[in-house]
């Protein structure tokens, strides 16, 4: 746990987290112009993308920050952090009907995958 603490308070460190942030408070702007716009009109449809595409590292750096914030026993950034790390994870669950970019993508994504480590089968040569 010191070396957390330590590392969170170096030069790369703070350069990491600043960024980690930046993403967080971009998915929560973008989340809120998904919200005040028109539905099915091409800037939500641009904001719901946007949105879904940096919601999952956003979880992912806010939960990163709080197990700082925890480590450091700054309680305060504890209890903010994880209201926003759960406004978040409510948002992306609340909204499923959203049109986006990657609605429909996991069923061909899972198939492209199938079909790229699948076993190559290929007719081996008759020895003779």
């Amino acid at each position: 746990m010191e070396s957390v603490a330590a590392f969170s308070g170096s030069l790369p460190g703070q350069m990491l987290l600043a960024i980690g942030q930046t993403v967080v408070v971009v998915c929560v702007c973008f989340d809120m112009v998904r919200a005040l716009s028109v539905p099915r009109s091409h800037r939500r449809y641009l904001a719901s993308t946007v949105f879904r595409t940096l919601a999952i590292p956003s979880v992912i750096v806010n939960g990163l920050t709080v197990l700082i914030a925890l480590v450091l026993w700054s309680w305060i950034d504890v209890v903010m952090g994880m209201f926003v790390l759960v406004a978040i994870i409510f948002r992306l669950h609340h909204d499923k009907d959203e049109d986006n970019w990657w609605k429909g993508k996991g069923k061909k994504l899972a198939r492209w995958a199938r079909r790229q480590f699948a076993g190559r089968t290929a007719a081996a040569p008759a020895m003779g």
